[in-house]
């Protein structure tokens, strides 16, 4: 009898505790009514005019490069296409599907390319930018090899390190140099 009395005491404090809940969140939901921002018409479309607004108001804050030492932020990248490197690796290797390209990470990986006349001999490029200074060390290219035997079925992988990987890299920087020397007799044309 008494473990059923607890059972049911248990029980009624479960339901007091879930009723007092619900009646706390029922008369917080009444005093949202209150709150600022539900009218459109009082706020200005534009977001430069909200911001400078909510910044006089106390309202926000805003990080400047003043505060965080020059540092721009994660997503403040130079376009893509005034890198010359990028940009002549690219041109280099536009012949080749590609399978992973991240500017912002520095790498460009191709897709396994063979031509029409062997199938089971493919390759693929790996190309990691190590500076974006035009020169000998800021590339790092991995060229790999795909032999398979059996249509795609029974393949061994190798990696090419020699004049292949030599000539691509000096063909990128060939052009990206070219890019470069345009480049600068553009802006000393503007100037």
């Amino acid at each position: 009898m008494l473990k059923k009395n607890n059972m049911y005491s248990t029980q009624a404090l479960k339901n007091l505790i879930f009723f007092v809940l619900i009646s706390l969140f029922l008369f917080s939901c009444k005093a949202i009514k209150n709150l600022p921002g539900a009218d459109a018409r009082k706020y200005s479309y534009d977001e430069k005019e909200r911001v400078k607004k909510n910044l006089e108001e106390g309202r926000g804050f805003r990080l400047n490069k003043a505060t965080i030492g020059g540092f721009t932020g994660g997503g403040a990248f130079d376009f893509a296409s005034s890198n010359e490197l990028w940009k002549a690796s690219l041109d280099v290797i536009d012949f080749m599907p590609l399978s992973s390209v991240n500017y912002s990470g520095g790498i460009i990986i191709t897709d396994w390319y063979s031509e029409n006349q062997n199938p089971n001999e493919s390759v693929k490029i790996t190309i990691r930018f190590l500076t974006n200074e035009v020169r000998s060390d800021a590339l790092d290219i991995k060229i790999f090899n795909r032999k398979c035997l059996d249509n795609l079925l029974n393949c061994k992988f190798t990696q090419t390190d020699g004049i292949l990987v030599t000539e691509l890299k000096k063909e990128i920087l060939k052009k990206a140099a070219l890019y470069k020397e345009n480049k600068d007799k553009k802006e000393k044309n503007n100037n």
